[in-house]
């Protein structure tokens, strides 16, 4: 496998085909707006004016979008991957989206003799730009296993889940054991600002302890710091757990703390903050 084409080349995927130039893969590429990416074009990525022609003559097609909604475009319009990517093409998508429309895209492309695997990441920005994501696949056994050089471009930790649509399932359960990790963390800082314990210091005693995770230790930083920019937009963690609610519902799952996070990101969001990363959750306890 030498030949890729990546279709969503934003916060995460810039730095994703950084990394598969890095191991040796020819990457072609397809953003909406040429002029954001025109640095790693620089950098030796081969533009593409279309979807479609990002999709032809490629050993395997990545995509890692905004939503379910771009997903599906991307996928099943005409000039989409679906209708244009060879047989025996391998397509990726490694966007969080939901696991109903994996098992859709597996079912289509399976009658067009190519390829499907659902691998959403989970690492954010930094995982992205250190190789280091943990990417969770679900598909075909012998399909994750043809891509699995791949995905070592990308990341460390790579786990096949099962069928298609588990390595969404898998994401959602990360996106829920984050939403209450977060919301956690955030109000453990609001009441030691409030207490007069100094935030520095107690995280850094307690952040190797029992209460340590990895939001503790990348998130917090940056509240401290006061910077509020992005590694995981709001608006897109609110689509991942709107997603996680809804399949949870769909399985006769409740699940109490989720809903109440998901219910303060969307409030944030009618505020008009929903550009900022997730750790602009403390701004709802700053009002």
């Amino acid at each position: 496998m030498k030949r890729i084409g990546f279709i969503g080349v934003g916060i995460m995927g810039k730095s994703m085909v950084r990394n598969l130039m890095k191991a040796g893969y020819e990457v072609s590429i397809y953003a909406r707006t040429k002029g954001k990416v025109l640095d790693i074009i620089e950098e030796g990525a081969i533009w593409c004016d279309s979807i479609a022609e990002c999709s032809k003559g490629q050993d395997a097609v990545i995509t890692i979008v905004g939503y379910p909604k771009d997903v599906e475009e991307v996928y099943f319009a005409e000039t989409g991957i679906l209708a244009n990517a060879d047989q025996g093409t391998y397509v990726i998508d490694m966007t969080t989206s939901t696991p109903k429309l994996a098992a859709k895209i597996y079912k289509e492309a399976k009658e067009k003799d190519i390829f499907s695997l659902d691998a959403p990441v989970t690492g954010g920005d930094t995982g992205a730009k250190a190789g280091t994501l943990a990417i969770l696949v679900g598909g075909d056994k012998e399909a994750f296993e043809a891509c699995h050089q791949v995905f070592e471009a990308m990341g460390k930790n790579i786990v096949y889940m099962g069928e298609a649509g588990m390595g969404q399932h898998a994401k959602m359960a990360n996106q829920i054991a984050i939403a209450g990790t977060i919301a956690g963390v955030t109000e453990c800082l609001v009441y030691a600002k409030k207490v007069g314990l100094s935030p520095e210091t107690l995280f850094g005693a307690i952040s190797t302890g029992a209460a340590g995770s990895f939001q503790m230790t990348n998130v917090v930083p940056r509240v401290l710091e006061g910077d509020l920019n992005p590694g995981f937009f709001i608006k897109h963690f609110i689509k991942d757990m709107a997603i996680a609610s809804e399949e949870a519902k769909d399985h006769e799952a409740s699940l109490e703390i989720l809903d109440h996070v998901l219910r303060i990101y969307k409030d944030l969001e009618e505020k008009n903050l929903g550009d900022l990363g997730t750790q602009g959750l403390i701004k709802h306890y700053e009002e």
